[in-house]
């Protein structure tokens, strides 16, 4: 659905976005993440034509965004964080005037208006003036003009901004059910967002890509390998040498407890799980477990990592 091949995008001879090649397919919900100043922002501007590449290639529907940039804003709902509204007009006119500049039939663009209200909880403040809204309900106002016209792509630039829990939680599962049938971009940097919202994370330093892959494929990266905890009434020898003859375990340690329990820390290659052989070892062994989970990185400490170098602006 969106393709990027060798995207560099410079100001002055600096490089904002520096050679960074990847594909969103249609029905992916994509975290795109990076410090301030990452290029973030400026490749999605790249991609919903506001600005054009300096070199690459971006393609969006089989069509070449230089080549076709009226057609690909077509397809195409973007929220930028400073939302394009209009403060001096009420909220309903507003919607009325996006829907005219993206040349809905009369009968259709008060459908999907009011489609848009319901969606986006804008009932109470149709006839106010977006000026005097709220922050989160003048992103509310943006988030239904990127809508309006059922665009098969969304690209959003820090959606829930400005929104209270509540409200943030209501535009999580839209996204998810949004997600289900068009290719959605998400930019933020409330990271718990992301895991809770995102099926692939892409993560951007200093104008290169760093990072591509589900939420848990990057935590089980920074280990290299898969590593389960547990806590369990067993005798300390028979326990640690059982568990070193589990299928998949590579490696096996002792861990210390306060609670009267074995701990026991267990190695295996990426992609193998074997809290299925643990369990099934307790329960042939009658031994209580008390505590099992897989060992993770959190998202913000891959981030971090990531990212730590990053602090110089490049865009």
């Amino acid at each position: 659905m969106i393709e990027l091949r060798n995207v560099t995008k410079s100001y002055s001879g600096r490089r904002a976005v520096d050679d960074i090649s990847f594909s969103v397919q249609h029905g992916e919900i994509l975290g795109f993440l990076g410090p301030n100043a990452a290029g973030k922002t400026t490749t999605m501007r790249m991609i919903t034509c506001y600005m054009p590449p300096t070199s690459g290639t971006i393609v969006v529907d089989g069509m070449d965004t230089n080549e076709n940039s009226l057609e690909v804003r077509k397809k195409i709902g973007y929220l930028p964080e400073m939302a394009p509204i209009y403060a001096d007009m009420n909220v309903l006119d507003y919607l009325h005037y996006a829907g005219e500049l993206r040349r809905l039939e009369p009968a259709h663009k008060r459908q999907r208006i009011r489609e848009m209200v319901a969606v986006c909880g804008l009932e109470d403040v149709l006839g106010q003036d977006i000026g005097e809204l709220s922050k989160g309900y003048r992103q509310r106002v943006g988030l239904a003009q990127a809508m309006l016209h059922d665009p098969d792509i969304l690209i959003l630039d820090e959606p829930t901004a400005g929104l209270d829990p509540n409200q943030i939680a209501e535009i999580r599962v839209l996204i998810k059910r949004l997600g289900q049938e068009k290719t959605l971009i998400l930019s933020t940097h409330i990271l718990p967002e992301v895991q809770a919202t995102c099926s692939r994370i892409i993560i951007i330093n200093r104008g290169k890509l760093v990072a591509d892959g589900k939420p848990d494929e990057l935590s089980a990266g920074f280990h290299g390998q898969e590593i389960v905890q547990a806590h369990l009434k067993a005798p300390r020898d028979a326990l640690l040498a059982k568990a070193r003859q589990m299928t998949g375990v590579e490696g096996v340690r002792e861990i210390p407890t306060d609670d009267g329990t074995i701990g026991i820390r267990l190695e295996s290659a990426a992609g193998m799980d074997v809290r299925e052989g643990l369990w099934k070892l307790a329960v042939a062994q009658n031994w209580p477990i008390w505590e099992m989970h897989r060992e993770r990185i959190s998202l913000e400490e891959v981030f971090r990592v990531l990212t730590q170098e990053s602090e110089q602006p490049t865009s």
